[in-house]
């Protein structure tokens, strides 16, 4: 059982407590789209701080549920690269969208992308109706889509761009999952020998 995903919702519920002690902490590393350029590791940074209690309770239950399901399905190396590069993207998307953004959205929105496609079967809670994966994604896509003309606190075209990547990153893996299947399918010479061996001497 793995539990990398598990670990990164223990670093950000730490951050958010030192974010209480330490105001200025949240100031230092949220990212400010106008300074970007002068402080570019704030695309980072920002995914492990979060706005209030309400937005780290969301954010970790859901990096908590489909973080650990994705992790033990692809691995950990594979989930943090979803994880950090997906992160990375939404915070790119977001400066053109907003003047400052904050929190794990966008990373966990890749998350729920490529469950969406690898494991678009499995049945989640979506506002207290249970669907398919995929049929979740889409509902939370759409309610992304309105948030974008309605707009609040919420950074939805961050989420959008989050769901957008790991969609787009789940066929690739899925490829390379189905691949890693045919070769555990196939027999290696060093297989067949011994099977001819183990042949040879019953007859």
């Amino acid at each position: 059982m793995k539990i990398t995903s598990l670990l990164l919702v223990i670093i950000c519920i730490v951050v958010f407590v030192i974010q209480i002690m330490f105001p200025v902490v949240t100031n230092i590393f949220l990212l400010d789209s106008s300074s970007v350029l002068s402080e570019p590791w704030t695309l980072i940074t920002s995914i492990f701080i979060h706005g209030g209690f309400e937005h780290l309770v969301f954010n970790m239950f859901a990096l908590g549920l489909f973080g650990f399901i994705l992790e033990n399905i692809i691995g950990s190396k594979k989930f943090l690269a979803v994880f950090f590069i997906g992160g990375l993207f939404s915070s790119i998307v977001s400066i053109f969208f907003y003047s400052a953004s904050l929190g794990a959205s966008g990373a966990i929105f890749s998350v729920i992308g490529v469950l969406a496609v690898i494991r678009y079967r499995m049945i989640v809670w979506f506002f207290g109706v249970p669907m398919p994966m995929a049929i979740a994604a889409a509902f939370w896509a759409i309610v992304d889509i309105v948030g974008v003309f309605y707009p609040s606190n919420t950074a939805n075209m961050a989420h959008l761009a989050g769901l957008f990547f790991g969609l787009v990153l789940s066929y690739f893996l899925r490829e390379y999952m189905d691949k890693g299947k045919k070769r555990k399918k196939a027999l290696s010479d060093e297989d067949i020998d011994k099977w001819e061996d183990s042949y040879m001497r019953n007859k």
